[in-house]
């Protein structure tokens, strides 16, 4: 028996026994570990009804219970999902309707031939514990043989409009090219149409511009948020060796990659494009040297963790950092490392519907971690 629950691996369990105590600048935190298990988790989304659903990079989409147990593993046969290096499912986010309309919105690499892939967005409705009226609302162009850099991340703000954002794919040139969607965020309606107000609309008239691109000069965004009191756009991507960004987003405005970057080459460390300014080009609001592998990023509000007010709370790939970032007047105001190296890689960072704090660790027995102030 000991042996066959050794080669079975990832079963889901609950460890809730399992916890850690974290001292911060200025809270104590409980880290309790919910889940075991997941295989690669990519991301967690919170109904309304405080059930979960969390995507696997293979292809899997869990729903938890309000309890978090796994309630069922929905099926994607519908989808074209093409796992390979870094691609697979991404993100799942809820319409903020969802009560109304049972829309959500479902990012991941696809490929109908197996030829070429690129990332893709659905919208779907989500009735009976069912995954129902599959729409596509968005394919990359162009697609590639290429395994890196897919970005992924969906997030919809007050006006109900939805932001994507991609990855230059390894193609660290297209960039810089607005007839391609390489490197960019997009600015979408929910039915995949493009708003009459992006800031592209007025190159119109150059035919081989993407209109739905909001700002681009992006290497590979993998958390974005929107600030609870401003509404401003916050986004950190993914430097080469050296030069994570986190970057306020404006519209139309053009990030830099890769002719401006905080990074250098892999192995030989030299210089990539023209330095790390250039006139016309974003700079960032923050950078890692070296990287810490950003990932899933939210704003805190609420009254869970009241001194953490309008922080952001975003994890770390590399070293499994946690890390807050206080912003004033669109600056660091404050940083602190609240821990790294101690559950694992951070893939995913939100917040619950009570304030607390919920990760997912990106491992093969990978984690639903949740963080609560007891101090």
């Amino acid at each position: 028996i000991i042996v066959l629950l050794l080669l079975t691996g990832n079963l889901f369990s609950s460890d809730r026994e399992f916890e850690k105590i974290i001292e911060t600048k200025f809270y104590k935190l409980k880290v309790e570990t919910l889940l075991v298990g997941l295989s690669h988790p990519w991301c967690l989304t919170f109904l309304p009804d405080r059930r979960m659903f969390i995507t696997e990079r293979m292809g899997n989409l869990i729903l938890l219970d309000s309890n978090f147990q796994i309630q069922k593993k929905i099926s994607l046969d519908a989808l074209p999902i093409y796992t390979k290096g870094q691609g697979g499912l991404f993100d799942i986010a809820i319409d903020r309707k969802f009560k109304e309309n049972n829309l959500v919105y479902i990012s991941f690499n696809g490929s109908p031939d197996n030829k070429t892939w690129g990332t893709e967005l659905v919208s779907a409705k989500f009735l009976g514990n069912e995954l129902v009226n599959i729409k596509p609302l968005f394919k990359m162009q162009p697609k590639s043989r290429s395994n890196h850099h897919f970005g992924g991340k969906i997030i919809l703000n007050t006006q109900n409009k939805l932001f994507l954002t991609l990855g230059d794919r390894g193609e660290k040139r297209q960039a810089q090219i607005l007839s391609s969607h390489h490197g960019s965020i997009l600015r979408l309606n929910t039915d995949g149409t493009i708003p009459s107000d992006n800031p592209l609309l007025e190159r119109s008239r150059q035919e081989s511009t993407l209109l739905e691109i909001y700002s681009f000069g992006h290497r590979n965004v993998q958390g974005i948020a929107i600030h609870p009191e401003t509404e401003r756009i916050w986004a950190h991507e993914h430097g080469p060796q050296g030069g994570d960004e986190l970057n306020l987003i404006e519209p139309g405005k053009n990030y830099g990659w890769p002719v401006i970057t905080y990074g250098v080459n892999y192995i030989t460390g030299t210089r990539i494009g023209e330095g790390t300014d250039k006139q016309g080009m974003e700079q960032p609001t923050f950078t890692w040297v070296p990287s810490i592998g950003t990932s899933g990023m939210t704003f805190v509000s609420g009254q869970a963790f009241p001194r953490w007010k309008n922080n952001l709370i975003l994890g770390g790939l590399k070293n499994g950092h946690l890390v807050r970032i206080a912003i004033r007047k669109n600056r660091i105001s404050d940083y602190e490392t609240i821990f790294e190296n101690k559950f694992g890689r951070i893939r995913d960072v939100r917040q619950g519907p009570k304030g607390d704090i919920y990760l997912l660790t990106d491992e093969s027995n990978g984690k639903l971690l949740r963080l609560t102030a007891i101090d």
